[in-house]
């Protein structure tokens, strides 16, 4: 790496005692077997002292820190090419084998007009055997199968944070703003509607598996 080259470094909290334990990171593991522009580069993994480091390319801010205060909306125009540029790294993961899981403002990374997906710690392939761990994701971007306690959830996970994140864009505050699981089920239902036998059988299934009552809003047309 060049002198003078501005990177990021992360920092593992937990402490590492042999290289073999760092290779087999999840992160690690995911973000060596991805070459995309609209994903995070990962440089470089360096090991001291028993501690982990992680050196990524440099990025100047994430989508969070530029909506925080905002008052001015995002033009319609910026808000279609970080989304494209999202859709596309998100593509490429999925086409790859993995899911990112964690997507949320803060994950996304800007620099003038270009975002990049970042953070890997929860990302998992595909072909990895369900049961997957419950929490992923921060609440307001969660899909309501997690939220459901469904250990069989797939990459569409990614696609309702990021549908989450986009209207987020447009109006500067969060969609799902829930204080807790039941009031975030609670905030998706009367925007999208309580779900029914035809439009999510499947949520029904789950909301009786764990004994849990859908709100009863009046259906959306």
């Amino acid at each position: 790496m060049p002198l003078g080259f501005k990177v990021a470094i992360k920092k593992m909290k937990k402490k590492y005692y042999s290289w073999e334990e760092c290779v087999t990171l999840r992160e690690v593991k995911s973000l060596r077997r991805m070459n995309h522009p609209n994903i995070v580069k990962l440089k470089e993994v360096i090991r001291e002292n028993d501690i982990l480091y992680f050196v990524f390319e440099y990025m100047e801010c994430n989508l969070y820190q530029l909506m925080k205060d905002r008052e001015k909306l995002f033009s319609e125009v910026n808000i279609r090419n970080w989304c494209f540029q999202v859709f596309q790294g998100l593509a490429y993961m999925h086409q790859r084998g993995y899911f990112h899981r964690d997507l949320k403002p803060e994950n996304l990374l800007v620099t003038k007009d270009i975002i990049k997906i970042a953070d890997f710690g929860l990302a998992r392939e595909i072909s990895s055997r369900p049961p997957y761990t419950e929490y992923v994701s921060t609440r307001w971007y969660r899909a309501p199968e997690v939220l459901l306690q469904s250990y069989l959830y797939t990459s569409k996970v990614d696609m309702w944070a990021m549908g989450a994140i986009m209207a987020e864009l447009f109006t500067l505050h969060p969609l799902f703003p829930g204080t807790s699981e039941a009031d975030e089920i609670y905030k998706i239902c009367s925007v999208v509607g309580t779900p029914t036998e035809n439009s999510w059988p499947d949520g029904l299934n789950l909301a009786r598996t764990i004994n849990y009552q859908f709100p009863q809003q009046v259906m959306l047309q």
